[in-house]
């Protein structure tokens, strides 16, 4: 399957292909000679596993409401930002912050463009991953479906973990193509990158999966944290989502 190849291209970015490491899980596929590299089992919807044995509809049904635990920490998360705001030196990227926060809260779906401009706050305290507050970490762990019972310590290792995971197939992702994803893998691919993509039509996933890898792959490894809150920001008030 296509997904295949954007898991073996993670672990050949550098041209030739790399041993397995603890970021990457080696596994059969059926009728398959050569093995296939694939991410971290906890980066797969732990909800997916059960659409062999329920129907679409109750699929369907438990997605919402698995998306549904998900979005509970949302407000928490822009308060935290919010709070953070004042502790930004530059007052040109305080005002920006402060209008894309309301803009969120306002039903708006920001573009791609707003987040870049603040790319440079996610890299430096307080807003990268080794200085967000405890409340902020345990409220992303939250809406990455990952408990939140668990060190500060431990917390900021796991997110920068999945983040750093998450870019590594953006990457591979964008030099293959989205073309190449089936329907199926296109919805399973905006879901993994915080988007409720079961009511959505495979057009709306595939431009959200597109803006997604542009914005991604222009990001630094230092700007992760950025990374791991578009999952919110870019995902909250997208159209189709709002039911």
């Amino acid at each position: 399957m296509a997904l295949s190849r954007v898991y073996w291209r993670c672990v050949s970015l550098g041209g030739a292909a790399a041993p397995p490491g603890p970021l990457f899980s080696l596994r059969l596929q059926p009728g398959r000679r050569s093995p296939a590299w694939g991410p971290p089992r906890y980066l797969y919807p732990r909800q997916l596993l059960i659409q062999h044995f329920w129907t679409s509809k109750q699929q369907l049904e438990f997605l919402d409401i698995y998306h549904s635990q998900r979005k509970k920490s949302h407000p928490e998360i822009l308060n935290c930002l919010e709070k953070a705001i004042p502790s930004i030196s530059n007052t040109a990227l305080q005002r920006h912050f402060t209008q894309l926060c309301a803009k969120v809260q306002n039903g708006t779906h920001p573009g791609i463009n707003d987040l870049l401009l603040l790319k440079s706050c996610f890299s430096v305290y307080p807003l990268d991953i080794a200085h967000l507050s405890i409340a902020h970490v345990k409220a992303l762990s939250r809406a990455m479906l990952l408990t939140p019972h668990l060190p500060s310590v431990l917390l900021r290792y796991r997110l920068n973990k999945h983040t750093t995971v998450l870019h590594q197939l953006d990457k591979a992702l964008k030099r293959l193509g989205t073309g190449q994803l089936t329907a199926q893998e296109v919805k399973s691919a905006c879901y993994l990158r915080g988007l409720n993509s079961t009511h959505l039509t495979e057009d709306w996933c595939r431009i959200w999966l597109e803006e997604w890898l542009q914005f991604s792959c222009s990001l630094k490894n230092a700007e992760m944290s950025l990374l791991l809150h578009a999952t919110v920001l870019l995902s909250t008030n997208h159209a189709g989502t709002r039911h």
